[in-house]
């Protein structure tokens, strides 16, 4: 019976207590009761189950970037620090000329509004910008490609779910048994935003892959969760802080503007008799509980309050805003600008609060999130595009047609995206740094070049083209000047077209130069004269 006892203990409620050992796990009055989680746990998509309730967190997104003096400029300023001049394709293909059509043919395209938008608007660079700033904003963004090989681009608001379909469709997009995205439904132009989408029918239905399992929906979004399906605003963490920061700043202005129509205040000493005061000002009487009224009188600037006996003036001229506004006021804008990746100094485009080391560390984390934007908008919108235009061209072009069916399709698809970088925040300093780091050994070439969003072996070979075309053409320039004078006093091609060197060898090189031309052997009596006859032997050796 003793032991029956003991067994009988061991409720329920005390193995619940004894399975987490996580603090967080457990309720507690310092720690705030969070609703809207799923008891046993859930997908991304169960926070956003209800489709009202996305939609109005959209709207509200749309209104702080509409009328927010600081939001919507926020998002401006990250969105073209991400997209700036735009982000352009390498063709990677094993042949030069295909590579060269392939770039000019995009080129021709992307710049053309009435080729790029089937509504003749946008040209690619726009809708590069209209992408992230509507993910930033409402959350997502749609855009499929046309028959006649432009784009038509989908808000938001137009991927929705009918009410009579049974099927696994999440907020407009049909999903598999594995989660995997079959079909994007969009309204019809003529459907109500108002009114609720009952029918199947109203809706566009686009295949997310063609037949050959290449996307043709291109969904612009960036999850926060692998089970996420749609994506979400970037300012659902602020909105709260979005509306106290107005209120606060229209609160400031109201009473600065009260306080400004006050010049002086009236004191009553003990003399006053308390007689009604009469005042130029607009009366207004109102009536309280209990029989009482109270005489309320309108404040106005220029209002005059004549005194009456026992009463004197006293000068009022308050702090407004105070000092501890401009404190608050910059957390509250440190804490929506990081939600959107913008440093303060960005946010507000003055470095006047910060010194330049603490302006150059806000702006290389800012950067890092920029560059993140960057690759994540090729995977989901500029690669997707790409490889439709291509295959559009192939349709049309039998020598592309040809190349892709001797070297594969995917061979003809590969692309390098030149993702744009940013000036040097310090120029002489910051390349002389690289400089460093290469000479002493402390990181390669090609690393360099990639923190700076370039590639080395691209650079490597536009440098040797471009100097091997200045140098043939110098060349024979000095040749028909020499032809042309037969004065005793020859021209060299380097007195034509000096090229840029680095430190210490372009003396070496000249003193070779001499050398060779009085046909004198060179002094080894110091270290520019060394490297000049190691560069003589090299030359010999060649």
């Amino acid at each position: 019976m003793a032991r029956r006892r003991a067994e009988d203990q061991h409720t329920p409620e005390l193995f619940d207590g004894m399975r987490a050992d996580y603090a967080a796990a457990k309720r507690s009055k310092f720690r705030r009761f969070r609703t809207g989680n799923a008891p046993q746990g859930s997908h991304a998509d169960y926070h956003y189950r209800g489709f009202n309730d996305f939609l109005v967190m959209m709207e509200q997104a749309r209104d702080l970037i509409r009328n927010d003096s600081v939001i919507g400029q926020g998002i401006e300023r990250a969105v073209t620090n991400t997209i700036n001049n735009g982000i352009t394709p390498s063709p990677k293909t094993s042949d030069e000329a295909v590579n060269a059509e392939l770039h000019a043919r995009f080129e021709d395209w992307s710049n053309d509004p009435e080729q790029c938008d089937v509504a003749g608007e946008s040209t690619f660079w726009d809708f590069e910008n209209f992408a992230l700033t509507q993910t930033f904003g409402d959350g997502d963004m749609m855009f499929v490609p046309t028959t006649e090989g432009s784009l038509q681009a989908f808000e938001a608001h137009r991927i929705r779910t009918p009410k009579n379909t049974t099927k696994n469709v999440v907020h407009g997009v049909l999903l598999s048994e594995t989660r995997k995205r079959l079909q994007y439904w969009v309204t019809k132009e003529d459907v109500s935003l108002d009114s609720s989408l009952k029918l199947v029918g109203d809706t566009v239905q686009y295949d997310v892959r063609d037949a050959l399992g290449f996307r043709q929906v291109f969904h612009v979004y960036d999850p926060k969760r692998i089970t996420q399906t749609r994506g979400v605003t970037a300012l659902r963490p602020m909105m709260d802080i979005a509306g106290m920061f107005e209120d606060l700043n229209f609160a400031k202005l109201v009473q600065a503007q009260v306080v400004s129509c006050f010049a002086f205040f009236r004191k009553r000493t003990s003399e006053w008799n308390g007689g009604e005061s009469a005042v130029t000002g607009e009366t207004s009487t109102v009536s309280l509980g209990g029989g009482v009224s109270r005489t309320f009188q309108g404040l106005a600037p220029g209002a005059m309050y004549p005194l009456e006996q026992g009463e004197e003036i006293q000068p009022f001229s308050p702090n407004v805003p105070n000092a501890e506004y401009f404190p608050h006021v910059k957390l509250l804008l440190t804490l929506l600008g990081i939600n959107i990746g913008m440093p303060l100094v960005l946010l507000l485009m003055d470095a006047s609060e910060t010194n330049f080391s603490g302006y150059r560390g806000a702006i290389d984390q800012a950067r890092m999130g920029f560059r993140r934007n960057q690759r994540w908008l090729v995977k989901r919108f500029h690669q997707p595009v790409y490889e439709t235009k291509v295959r559009q061209w192939m349709a049309d072009d039998p020598a592309l047609a040809r190349f892709a069916k001797v070297n594969g399709l995917r061979a003809i698809l590969k692309c390098r995206w030149n993702l744009p970088a940013w000036p040097y925040i310090e120029p002489s300093k910051d390349a002389a740094t690289d400089l460093m780091r290469s000479r002493n050994g402390l990181t390669s070439d090609r690393r360099i070049h990639a923190e700076r969003g370039t590639v080395y072996a691209e650079i490597v070979e536009e440098i040797v083209q471009d100097r091997g075309m200045a140098i043939r053409r110098a060349k024979q320039e000095a040749a028909d000047i020499n032809a042309q004078f037969n004065d005793g006093q020859p021209c060299n091609w380097r007195d034509i077209i000096p090229l840029p060197t680095p430190d210490g060898i372009q003396g070496s090189i000249d003193a070779v130069a001499a050398a060779d031309a009085a046909n004198a052997p060179q002094p080894a009596t110091n270290g520019n004269n060394r490297i000049a006859a190691h560069l003589k032997g090299f030359a010999h050796a060649g």
